[in-house]
């Protein structure tokens, strides 16, 4: 009789994950598993699609919770230093027409002597913060030109082979222990596992957006508010600035309510623009700071059709060894700031379930990749659907403001939104994996 011999348990050393897109959220998932796992090391690769690890865009922002997450990584300082300085102001919530304050939000700062802040920051900016801090620390592997487009079961466990193929559109393949898909809003793994015919394509959110960077310069002057973090709002529109670049930069959203049938081929993309007169004509008669930002943008500002996607309640298949996270697993408007910090967060919890895999591997590895997923799956949801709410709020949508006046739709505004963001930046990540480890018995 043949004796078989037993596969030998998983160990950090031998253990591969591959990491498919190398954008804030792949990134930030390789910096998790390197810090939280060293021994990992070279085992890890992140692969991009483009021919560089460089994202586009604009601004975005950080807040508090996953800045200190950021800071368990080694990466805050550096982030800190190309942030803007919204004067500890979230965002102030104005008047369309007369700038006057409905509410401001604080940005929840913590002011000890080692605390965190919540950041402004450049995409590219914060991209290249990830990077450089990624290649000086760990030994994780990144690789460009290698767009993912299918996931195969090929593998022999029992054997102790690689059990899951990753092709690439080069021709290529890589295998690995663990593929994590980073890849974004129009993530091609999570086309391939979901079954749901409703999520084969982003969901129209019913607005657009303008986007545009401008010199501080051209606005600073005469600057007649107390932050540069300031949100206009009017009946199906609003208008967003934030500080980004060290106050170097203004960072400009703006967003208008439109049925998609009047939106023509106009797609979400970066390299979609629009005439400056077109933003003129959508905010006219606006305050006069806002007309001066407008004046300001440059000819062809951006122009973007707003998507998100549909809820997605299982983000764990073939075992465990595929998991979504980031985008590919709960992309959310932006109207709470807070998309790129639920990546870091996801980034996180990924990592104490990896940890958590190698201390105990006989439970084997999708008990622990359900824990990420019970994990970060409610409290994502939860956030996809408050951006939701948010942007209907700010545009003064829905049943709450039917039948009321200008001004007492300005009250519901403040009353919604005061202790809004407590919930995002207030939440302990770890008390939140440690109880649902003990729920689910692991």
């Amino acid at each position: 009789m043949a004796i078989v011999s037993k596969p030998t348990p998983p160990s950090p050393s031998t253990f591969t994950i591959a990491i498919i897109g190398g954008g804030i959220g792949g990134l930030s998932m390789a910096l998790s598993l390197a810090t939280q796992i060293p021994s990992l090391g070279s085992n890890i690769t992140v692969y991009e699609q483009a021919p560089a690890y460089k994202e586009i865009g604009a601004g975005i922002g950080i807040g508090v919770n996953a800045s200190r997450i950021l800071k368990r990584y080694g990466v805050y300082a550096a982030a800190n230093e190309i942030s803007g300085d919204r004067n500890g102001i979230h965002r102030s919530l104005r008047r369309w027409d007369n700038g006057e304050e409905i509410v401001s939000v604080g940005a929840m700062d913590d002011d000890s002597s080692d605390g965190v802040r919540q950041l402004s920051v450049h995409r590219a900016e914060f991209l290249q913060v990830l990077y450089d801090h990624l290649r000086a620390t760990s030994e994780a592997r990144l690789e460009t030109n290698k767009r993912a487009v299918e996931i195969v079961d090929d593998g022999d466990p029992e054997r102790g082979s690689k059990t899951t193929t990753i092709r690439f559109a080069d021709g290529s393949s890589a295998s690995a222990d663990l593929v994590i898909a980073c890849d974004g809003i129009h993530s091609n793994v999570r086309r391939q596992f979901s079954k749901s015919s409703d999520d084969m394509h982003p969901r129209y959110s019913g607005r657009v957006c303008y986007r545009g960077l401008l010199p501080m310069s051209a606005v600073e002057k005469d600057w007649p508010y107390d932050s540069f973090a300031v949100s206009w709002l009017g009946p199906d529109r609003h208008f967003l600035v934030f500080p980004i670049s060290r106050n170097k930069t203004l960072n400009v959203v703006a967003f208008v309510t439109k049925p998609e049938a009047e939106l023509g081929d106009l797609r979400e993309s970066w390299s979609s623009t629009a005439p400056r007169a077109e933003v003129e004509a959508e905010f006219a008669g606006w305050e006069e700071t806002v007309q001066r930002i407008v004046r300001a943008m440059e000819p062809f500002p951006g122009k973007w059709k707003l998507n998100d996607r549909e809820l997605l309640d299982q983000w764990v298949y073939l075992g465990g060894r595929v998991v979504l996270s980031g985008d590919a697993a709960h992309a959310m408007l932006p109207h709470q700031g807070s998309g790129a910090g639920h990546a870091i967060e996801d980034s996180f919890v990924m990592g104490q379930a990896v940890k958590a895999f190698f201390e105990n591997p006989s439970l084997g590895l999708e008990t622990y990749m359900k824990l990420y997923q019970e994990t970060r799956l409610p409290r994502a949801q939860k956030a996809q659907l408050t951006s939701r709410q948010a942007g209907d709020v700010y545009e003064m949508q829905g049943p709450e403001f039917a039948g009321l006046v200008f001004e007492q739709r300005l009250q519901v505004i403040h009353d919604k939104f005061k202790d809004r963001m407590t919930w995002v930046w207030g939440h302990d990540l770890e008390a939140d994996f440690n109880a649902t480890r003990t729920r689910l018995g692991i």
